[in-house]
């Protein structure tokens, strides 16, 4: 298995891991960024409440997501970027999380994808006072960008574990998780604490 897979980052309107309100999507094949993508999401009914601690820390508001796609418009969307790829994200269990009970409050399906998570790949690839993902992220050489933004954070993830990957010389994403003893993950795993 080559150094290809997803990475992922959802912001979220409220408490509620179904409250998804935004998207980023980085794929990475061969260990280079070939595409990328983000869109805002209108959450599922009853998880739709902005809470003004979620606006502060991304500036997205309740009329942002007034003529966005509903969670089950663009799950399809999200699944035809990602395939069958590993799922990348910055504390895993928290995006995970997002997807599986956003499809479990609209009754869909949630996708059965694997996942590894960038937070513990940088504990283990850096020497750092703060795991945090602006930290972890300029230890791998990826500089100052718009935190809690859902495309900048995926893409400040992707880079961490393609540097993690270049340091441990692995070229798959496997060989990564073995080489940093970071096990991929079914999404049924799941960190409930998010760590920005």
């Amino acid at each position: 298995m080559p150094l290809d897979f997803t990475a992922i980052d959802f912001e979220t309107a409220n408490s509620s891991p179904a409250s998804a309100c935004s998207v980023g999507l980085v794929r990475v094949r061969g260990g280079q960024v070939v595409a990328q993508t983000g869109w805002l999401i209108r959450p599922p009914a009853g998880h739709d409440q902005f809470n003004e601690w979620n606006i502060r820390i991304h500036g997205i508001h309740p009329h942002d997501v007034i003529a966005a796609a509903t969670w089950a418009e663009q799950l399809s969307r999200l699944c035809e970027f990602a395939g069958d790829d590993v799922l990348v994200a910055h504390n895993a269990g928290f995006d995970l999380n997002v997807l599986r009970r956003a499809c479990e409050a609209t009754g869909l399906e949630a996708p059965p994808y694997r996942s590894l998570c960038s937070l513990a790949v940088a504990r283990k690839t850096y020497d750092l006072d703060s795991y945090r993902l602006p930290l972890a992220a300029a230890a791998a050489g990826f500089g100052d960008f718009p935190h809690h933004d859902a495309l900048a954070d995926a893409r400040a993830c992707a880079q961490i574990v393609i540097d993690a990957a270049r340091r441990a010389m692995v070229d798959d994403i496997a060989a990564l998780g073995g080489a940093l003893g970071v096990a991929l993950s079914a999404p049924l795993v799941c960190e409930l604490e998010r760590v920005a």
